[in-house]
């Protein structure tokens, strides 16, 4: 149950935090200095909801970018990433991880960080990432000597470039896209083994 400040909320309460979020994320993803008026009629609340919510500008920012690294972190969780075979899991991760950041892109982005919680969530994500990347590497599915933090970090690289880069950002069919980032991953740009 979310909290905004140490408490569990009620209800109708949860709901209308979960409202002010979602809001947020749409009006500043079009209008990054919105105010916070403007995101109460987003969110079909009153100004005085919002601020009885949050405090001010930043804890709404605090909040919102916990909110966007928890569902980015329950994404990770759905693809069983440590008990899964470990490319279904990357590829479910994958496509799991792209249709959050498709939809909470300011939320996960540099106008939010800051927020020590979803910083916390951040770390914990990337580290669940590497010892998954480490089974792969000890499966054989990449090279003995790959080092799985590097690859983790090209991972994100690619999955950036996938959502915000060339031709490819804003493919409408994650798990199509997330074919091509693990496959990328894998196998590079070079020609396949035995391939015509």
């Amino acid at each position: 149950m979310s909290t905004t400040s140490g408490r569990p909320l009620r209800a109708d309460a949860e709901r209308s935090v979960r409202a002010i979020l979602a809001a947020a994320e749409r009006v500043l993803t079009e209008h990054p200095a919105a105010s916070m008026e403007q995101i109460a009629e987003a969110a079909g609340v009153t100004r005085i909801t919002v601020h009885r919510r949050f405090a001010n500008r930043q804890a709404l920012l605090d909040a919102l970018a916990t909110e966007a690294a928890d569902k980015l972190a329950r994404a990770i969780e759905d693809s069983h990433p440590e008990t899964a075979p470990p490319l279904v899991a990357l590829h479910r991760a994958t496509a799991n991880v792209l249709r959050i950041k498709g939809a909470w892109g300011f939320a996960l982005g540099p106008a939010v960080a800051g927020s020590e919680r979803a910083a916390r969530r951040h770390q914990e994500i990337a580290e669940r990432c590497t010892a998954l990347l480490t089974r792969m590497r000890d499966e054989g599915a990449l090279a003995a000597d790959a080092d799985p933090e590097w690859v983790r970090r090209v991972f994100y690289a690619l999955i950036g470039e996938a959502l915000h880069g060339g031709p490819t950002a804003g493919d409408p069919d994650p798990d199509a896209l997330a074919t091509r980032i693990v496959d990328t991953l894998l196998h590079g740009a070079g020609p396949r083994p035995g391939a015509g």
